[in-house]
């Protein structure tokens, strides 16, 4: 997976969206103690700079060096580069104790992961019951229904054949990937809410922002290592065409994001 992310992790870096306050302060409201959180899958840090501001330490993890030289340096956040699957000592030696840990996070990466190995380990040092892991991603972008246009043609024709197979899992909302934990508990924010949750997070752009993330999919960069150029100047004029139709330069650029969340609880020791 890592692999995917290495060429582009600069880009990736500048072009992809935050995440949006009620998203954390939602997770935070779930975990009786806000000592420690472990952020998987790291990247470039866009969840780890949230949860350093509600948990006391953060430790951030991933397979990619190059992803993590992007990531902002504060004084209660560890980085650490892992291995992709760890046994019970690795863990214990490179992210923490059994358990230790609040929280567990995984934003727009557990597709990638092996979810055997992966889930032994959250199950290892979560604290036991109340410790939690969420996990979310977030589908394609929205913008207005001229751009939205262009870009479904050029997600189903010119990036569809290169996706890896683990990306249809996000097509998805997660809805099919694994995650044998409890529900959190029976208020009405998850009574009335099927998994996954749905949040929304929004980023404003400008055409070449906009641009450069569809440059920083895994599929485009797939694409490119093959000697194709996804973008043509053909594809590159409908984008552009479409942008300027509503004459505003910048625009809100909406990504919706699905909440999967879940307790270890007693009897996953």
């Amino acid at each position: 997976m890592a692999k995917l992310f290495i060429k582009q992790a600069e880009q990736y870096a500048a072009a992809r969206p935050s995440y949006p306050t009620k998203l954390f302060e939602y997770l935070a409201s779930k975990t009786p103690c806000h000592d420690l959180a472990w952020d998987v899958g790291a990247g470039s840090g866009q969840a780890s700079r949230w949860l350093a501001g509600i948990y006391k330490n953060v430790i951030a993890t991933d397979t990619s060096s190059k992803q993590l030289e992007f990531a902002a340096r504060l004084p209660n956040v560890r980085y650490e580069i892992t291995p992709p699957t760890m046994s019970s000592s690795e863990i214990e030696k490179l992210v923490a104790p059994e358990s230790s840990v609040d929280l567990v996070t995984v934003a727009q990466a557990l597709h990638w992961f092996d979810l055997t190995n992966f889930y032994s380990n959250v199950k290892h040092v979560l604290k036991k019951p109340d410790g939690v892991i969420a996990a979310w991603c977030y589908t394609n972008p929205e913008v207005n229904a001229a751009v939205d246009k262009v870009f479904q043609r050029f997600y189903d024709e010119k990036l569809g054949p290169h996706w890896d197979k683990a990306r249809r899992l996000v097509e998805d909302g997660y809805r099919g990937i694994e995650f044998p934990f409890e529900k959190v508990d029976n208020d009405e924010s998850t009574e009335s809410q099927s998994l996954p949750i749905r949040f929304v997070t929004e980023k404003e752009m400008v055409y070449e922002e906009y641009m450069t993330y569809l440059r920083s999919s895994s599929a485009y960069q797939t694409a490119k290592e093959k000697g194709l150029e996804l973008l043509t100047t053909e594809m590159e004029g409908k984008f552009a065409d479409s942008w300027k139709e509503d004459g505003k330069e910048k625009k809100v650029v909406r990504f919706p994001i699905h909440l999967l969340i879940g307790r270890v609880g007693e009897d996953r020791v």
